[in-house]
């Protein structure tokens, strides 16, 4: 196994500055998108019934940091192709983890009010540390493949910098 593949972040040490502003500000989108609604970060918008647990911070933050650098993997140089692609399951865990467990509508339907207190709360620290780890899975994964496989760019000859097709 190359070094490369072993330490998919090593990588990152060699990101621009363009690459890390990226990720700090799809770092605050994430933090802002799973604390708002959840009222973790306090806000006018939402209405906490139950108390943020201890653990919710930290999932947050971790959450807000492995989403922006994962975000910042798509982020390309002006010379490389467009690059798409989508992570969602980690971030979707955490904002289910981090919610109050009788404020989320679809818990409550699905289990009632008393189910969703009972048997959703204590659930959720496990779906914090689930999404962590799918987060964490994700960068692992996208760092290992842009060392494996880089993009050439077009000034190396890609072959999507030859003459536009007549």
């Amino acid at each position: 196994m190359s070094v490369h593949i072993a330490n998919p972040a090593a990588g990152m040490r060699g990101w621009p500055a363009r690459r890390w502003l990226v990720s700090a500000a799809a770092a605050a989108v994430f933090a802002l998108v799973a604390g708002m609604p959840t009222d973790v970060i306090p806000n006018p918008l939402a209405n906490r019934v139950e108390p943020v647990t201890w653990w919710s911070y930290p999932t947050l933050a971790v959450t807000a940091v492995f989403g922006g650098l994962v975000f910042a993997t798509y982020a390309r140089s002006p010379a490389q192709p467009v690059a798409t692609g989508k992570t969602t399951g980690g971030g979707l865990l955490s904002a289910l983890a981090i919610g109050c467990p009788v404020c989320n509508k679809l818990v409550v339907f699905a289990m009632g009010t008393s189910g969703a207190a009972s048997l959703w709360a204590p659930l959720q620290p496990v779906l914090a540390v689930a999404s962590l780890i799918l987060l964490g899975w994700a960068l692992r994964t996208r760092l290992a493949a842009e060392r494996a496989c880089p993009v050439p760019s077009a000034a190396a000859g890609s072959p999507r910098s030859g003459p536009a097709p007549t």
